[in-house]
């Protein structure tokens, strides 16, 4: 959990002057005590998933705090595969009160397979191209995620050529799934968590690819693997912090996991690059993904 304030007096001591924000990653439509026994049933206090987060979200950034709210590019959060209809009006309702830029899908967290918008959340792709917004999603190539591979995120991008795709995480590094994101002209990738991605590597963990299809890149350095990617992939990544889940500390199967990182590190590690190398990851590249009809929401004071 994170409020606006907190985001962005802490992203300006990191250098960091223009936020993308989405809420995550739970909604009230899921029942809670449920979610207590780690199931996911219907039951919760809202009927639709997210509308309440979404809301709450976009009021909170025009309406609590507009002198932080005005620096941010706020995206709303659906469920691809439960109550589409219901969702979608909301959504409609909401765009017609507050300006959001783009759909964001995180499927692993409330286990909702990202096939589903080429069916029963098909028109959630509707929306997008009739909105002209961007889809940021959440990537997977573990084998036990079956909700958010990356191939079947990008599987999604190659039948919808006039919707745009990120696939965020970096696709964990699978070489084959970035190339790719560098063929389709409708899908960008970023790189959000990057240093515990970095430490999953050289921990041997299973969340990123597997040598034989990893991106080769000193991983003890992330910075050196952010070099890498841009340089690879120079119009497709786009940087971000993910903050505050650039770490990851759970009890995982009775195991404890700890991926630590801050949002200044994450930072440092852009900061690190040439100055067109940033420029191009941190801002031009996610203008690209965008597409604004109107670039004067990135200087407003």
């Amino acid at each position: 959990a994170q409020d606006l304030p907190v985001l962005v007096t802490e992203g300006a001591h990191c250098g960091i002057s223009r936020w993308v924000v989405f809420p995550m990653v739970a909604n009230l439509s899921f029942d809670v005590a449920a979610m207590r026994r780690a199931e996911l049933k219907a039951g919760g206090w809202e009927n639709v998933p997210y509308a309440w987060e979404n809301e709450r979200m976009l009021r909170e950034i025009y309406e609590l705090y507009p002198d932080f709210g005005r620096r941010t590019l706020p995206f709303v959060i659906l469920d691809p595969k439960r109550e589409p209809a219901a969702q979608i009006r909301r959504l409609r309702e909401l765009h017609r009160e507050f300006p959001f830029y783009g759909l964001k899908i995180q499927p692993t967290m409330i286990e909702a397979e990202i096939r589903s918008l080429l069916s029963t959340g098909r028109g959630f792709l509707d929306l997008a191209a009739e909105l002209d917004l961007p889809f940021l999603i959440h990537s997977s190539i573990a084998p036990h995620d079956r909700w958010a591979q990356a191939a079947d995120i990008l599987a999604v991008a190659e039948v919808t050529p006039h919707v745009r795709f990120c696939l965020a995480h970096s696709c964990r590094f699978d070489r084959p799934s970035l190339d790719r994101v560098a063929e389709l002209p409708n899908t960008w990738f970023d790189c959000s968590a990057h240093r515990i991605h970095c430490e999953g590597v050289t921990r041997g963990l299973d969340y990123v690819a597997t040598p034989e299809r990893r991106v080769p890149a000193d991983y003890r350095d992330p910075t050196a693997v952010l070099q890498t990617l841009a340089e690879l992939y120079p119009t497709k990544l786009i940087w971000g912090s993910d903050t505050p889940f650039q770490s990851y500390v759970a009890k995982i199967n009775d195991q404890f996991v700890s991926l630590r990182s801050t949002y200044a590190e994450e930072a440092a590690c852009l900061h690190a690059l040439p100055e067109a190398t940033r420029d191009a990851i941190a801002h031009t590249n996610l203008l690209a993904l965008l597409r604004l009809k109107d670039e004067s929401v990135l200087t407003r004071r």
